[in-house]
């Protein structure tokens, strides 16, 4: 294993950029223009979303690869570009094109994004070349995902017995159930990291999950550090912290504009590829959340800090994907250490962090403090996340 994470890590970290990104990076601002498409306008869920960002960073991607030269493997292909095409114009003309067809009811708003984000790019050769290898890149990336089961009429089953998964409280919905049935974006299979499944419910390991939520994730748990309360909000944000995290390592490590293209789609596109592979697992195990087996065995009026979401326990997406980012953002930059943080405005904090390593680490403990997962869902969620972010970065993104 060691020896695999060598490799990967030689073969992912950037090499040096013939020049720093200087003034604004034309990726970093159209990540922030797709959350405010993806998240903020449209509200897609945590799981749902992926797929959306795959989409558009995956094209925008392969448009600034072909006009590197293609130094990296392209994701889907390398469009035909020249020599002095603007990579800014195929950065936006890439994003646009896909949130466009993501999103048609927003095209007034990502029509403003795209005309403003252009204004600056001289007219000319450049500025036409770009945009036309940043449209065939969202025009292959558009056409890849028709017919992927997106938005399908998969059901969660639903049952009433010990360990078996129902609608929680307050809403009692159910969502989100094709994701893990949708065509993956790299892996063979979404079904190529099954584990082993929850801890039976009569063995010691379960007692311990359960005894461990209930006394921790309670809302009114007198166990929980305000510390801790807040660890549980900062990594419940619907905003997905990463976003913010990405985005801030392409500033502070100065990173070109065809790094930051490559860094957001190994591991958007990976991110996508973890969700799949978790909701494959809740699909196949519908174990009942916390909230469920505290109240059913003895505690009726038991509920978890934070709101349970709308789909069965194990394992933990949250873990999954985050465990998929950090290990591809070592990958990446070849070193743990590297010091970031992120504001939450759900919890109206920033929380700071060494290493890819101990935001790891936290996020399988707050999943806990918060009271929507088990350890072992957390675990097992973060070991399916390493599976996944290794195989794709085994299998896309490399040097050629």
């Amino acid at each position: 294993m060691l020896a695999v994470a060598a490799l990967l890590v030689t073969a992912f970290a950037p090499a040096p950029a013939a020049r720093a990104a200087t003034g604004t990076n034309a990726v970093v601002l159209w990540n922030s223009n797709a959350q405010t498409a993806i998240y903020e306008v449209a509200r897609q869920g945590p799981y749902v979303a992926p797929r959306s960002f795959a989409m558009v960073q995956g094209a925008v991607y392969d448009a600034v690869n072909a006009i590197a030269g293609t130094p990296y493997q392209p994701y889907l292909r390398a469009p035909r570009a020249h020599r002095g095409d603007s990579a800014d114009a195929a950065v936006a003309a890439a994003a646009y094109r896909v949130l466009l067809s993501l999103f048609p009811a927003q095209s007034p708003d990502l029509d403003g994004m795209y005309a403003a984000a252009l204004a600056p790019i001289p007219d000319g050769r450049a500025k036409r070349g770009g945009i036309a290898v940043g449209e065939q890149a969202a025009a292959d990336m558009i056409a890849a995902r028709v017919g992927d089961g997106a938005f399908g009429p998969a059901t969660w089953t639903v049952g009433t017995a010990p360990g078996q998964w129902r609608p929680t409280p307050p809403a009692y919905a159910s969502d989100g159930a094709w994701v893990g049935d949708m065509r993956s974006f790299v892996i063979p299979r979404n079904d190529m990291f099954r584990t082993a499944g929850p801890p039976a419910l009569t063995s010691a390991r379960w007692s311990r999950d359960l005894a461990e939520v209930k006394v921790l994730g309670g809302v009114h748990s007198t166990v929980r550090t305000q510390d801790q309360t807040e660890a549980a909000i900062w990594w419940h944000d619907r905003r997905l912290t990463e976003w913010e995290i990405k985005r801030q390592l392409a500033g502070t490590r100065h990173l070109s504009t065809l790094q930051t293209a490559r860094m957001f789609a190994l591991a958007d596109v990976a991110n996508a590829d973890s969700l799949i592979a978790c909701f494959n697992e809740k699909k196949y195990w519908s174990f009942w959340r916390p909230v469920t087996a505290v109240q059913e065995t003895g505690d009726p009026t038991w509920m978890p800090l934070l709101t349970t979401p709308p789909f069965p326990d194990y394992t933990s997406g949250h873990t999954c994907s985050t465990s998929t980012i950090m290990v591809t953002l070592r990958a990446f930059f070849g070193r743990d250490d590297i010091p970031f943080s992120a504001y939450s405005a759900d919890s109206g904090t920033t929380r700071h962090f060494t290493s890819f390593s101990s935001a790891l680490a936290e996020v399988v403990e707050a999943r806990i403090w918060g009271g929507v997962h088990y350890r072992s869902a957390d675990v097992d969620g973060a070991r399916i996340g390493d599976g996944v972010a290794r195989y794709v970065l085994a299998h896309e993104f490399g040097r050629r």
